[in-house]
């Protein structure tokens, strides 16, 4: 309790815990983005439930991993080379995290611009209980890799547990009242789906990039993003503006 308290008095820790939580609540919109279309995909009565439960797997993961600190910051310690570039356990997760991403958004790319894509795991004519499996699967394969680089991102930051699990708590719950928000908006506007799915491509080359040590600096894909995001929404308005003057 006393070193709590200690925690509490200091003012970088304040600041270090601000920081944090902005950047995990930055760091879940990757995460919230693919709970949200994944989730729109199951049979309306299933989604909120299937949203709880991707999103409370991110915070269990999230503080699960925390539990482990000591192992996460040695998944950066190379275990093998491959001409002359070291691999770390954290690459390879991130690497088969962001290959999986690429090729979700671009098989989900494909059902949306294909006139007839063909069956796949979302068809109505599967069991919804198989449907729901999926989608948690593929929720919780992706939370595992948000969160393994989220929490390294933390121990980046500062030293002090209870700061990490403070911000990541915040971080979660903010994902957790975003997320019904989200899935609605994207649910009425077709187009936002497109534009997440290719925000989804770019996010699992940026993991790729990173695993193999090419350091992509977050700002630019976010900046990429937010452009993206205010030129879909001026279109919008446009489409509103004109439908209102027919």
């Amino acid at each position: 309790m006393d070193a709590l308290m200690t925690l509490a008095s200091d003012p970088a820790v304040w600041a270090a815990l601000g920081a944090l939580i902005a950047m995990e609540v930055v760091l879940g919109i990757d995460n919230l983005i693919f709970i949200s279309i994944l989730t729109n995909k199951l049979p309306e009565h299933q989604r909120a439930k299937g949203r709880r439960i991707g999103i409370g797997l991110a915070l269990v993961l999230r503080l699960g991993l925390l539990g482990t600190v000591a192992i996460i910051v040695k998944l950066t310690a190379p275990v093998f080379s491959v001409l002359g570039h070291s691999f770390s356990w954290r690459d390879l997760i991130l690497i088969a995290g962001g290959l999986f991403l690429v090729w979700k958004a671009t098989k989900e790319i494909h059902h949306k611009v294909d006139p007839d894509p063909g069956p796949d795991l979302f068809d109505g004519g599967r069991a919804a209980a198989a449907n729901f499996g999926s989608v948690i699967a593929q929720i919780l394969l992706l939370d595992l890799v948000f969160s393994i680089d989220s929490i390294i991102t933390a121990v980046g930051m500062t030293e002090h547990v209870p700061v990490m699990v403070i911000a990541v708590i915040v971080a979660v719950l903010t994902m957790l009242l975003a997320a019904e928000p989200l899935a609605r908006f994207i649910e009425r506007n077709p187009t936002i789906v497109m534009l997440a799915l290719g925000f989804l491509l770019m996010i699992g080359g940026t993991l790729i990039a990173e695993g193999f040590g090419m350091h992509v600096p977050k700002g630019y894909i976010y900046a990429a993003m937010a452009f993206s995001a205010l030129v879909e929404a001026l279109n919008m308005l446009s489409r509103r503006a004109s439908g209102r003057s027919r």
